[in-house]
């Protein structure tokens, strides 16, 4: 009897004690939740807002001339890297068309090439190889643009070489000349110039676009984004010249 009253007396301090154990522990808990929430999230935001403001650079060039649009010295250089199989690049194309119309000489919009090797993909280095033959006559811009529009009539189509030679002969190439330049080492060289470039920029998929170095996400490829981008680098070229360049200042004293 004695034992079982001492253990009925002790009952409510171990009750008590344990209460305040939980709760020290639940509010321990809750304290460094918060803290290292708040401090996730200050990191996030921060490495978010570095990766937009950090431009992606490196030494290799890709091919040079490289395929341009627009002025050499424009301030603002868009660069797209594609693929002539690639479904989205097709989707991408007339929007790319539609901001060298509006932007004119104010950018330097940049055509690279980075055909995927996959399967699906099989024509995708040759149509590359295509344009740049295009180019030695002068049509780069047209070919590309027959390829990016009629992408589902020669993709799948196992005489895809002869629809070539026809949007050649459209665009006013010489045909033969056209087939020769795509048999050569000097369209093929441009073709993995660009590749490398694309491969020390470490990009994996297509399209992929850069305004000023800066990575364009594949929902913000939009012409209204894109346009938003391109301004600001405008605007921030803008300010830094002035800043160069100050005007000088009117001297009001004379003019009285």
């Amino acid at each position: 009897m004695s034992k079982g009253k001492n253990n009925n007396s002790a009952l409510p301090l171990i009750i008590i004690g344990a209460v305040l154990i939980v709760a020290l522990g639940g509010a321990w808990w809750l304290f460094n939740r918060n803290s290292n929430t708040s401090k996730t999230g200050v990191a996030n935001r921060a490495t978010t807002t570095n990766t937009a403001k950090t431009p992606v650079t490196t030494n290799v060039l890709g091919a040079q001339p490289p395929n341009l649009l627009g002025s050499p010295n424009a301030t603002v250089t868009v660069e797209e890297f594609a693929d002539f199989q690639c479904g989205a690049c097709a989707s991408v194309h007339p929007r790319m068309k539609e901001l060298t119309s509006i932007y004119g000489s104010r950018i330097k919009f940049v055509f690279r090439h980075f055909p995927l090797s996959i399967a699906a993909h099989d024509k995708a280095y040759n149509a590359a190889v295509a344009t740049e033959a295009a180019r030695l006559q002068g049509r780069f811009w047209d070919m590309q643009n027959l390829l990016f529009t009629n992408q589902g009539t020669w993709t799948n189509n196992p005489d895809y070489r002869r629809i070539w030679e026809e949007y050649a002969a459209k665009i006013g190439l010489d045909v033969e000349k056209f087939k020769t330049d795509m048999a050569g080492l000097n369209t093929k060289s441009r073709v993995d110039a660009d590749m490398q470039r694309g491969r020390a920029l470490n990009i994996s998929s297509t399209p992929t676009i850069f305004i000023n170095g800066q990575s364009v996400p594949f929902e913000q490829m939009t012409v209204d984004v894109m346009r938003q981008v391109i301004d600001a680098e405008l605007r921030k070229a803008s300010s830094q010249q002035s800043q160069t360049n100050p005007t000088a200042p009117t001297n009001t004293a004379a003019n009285k």
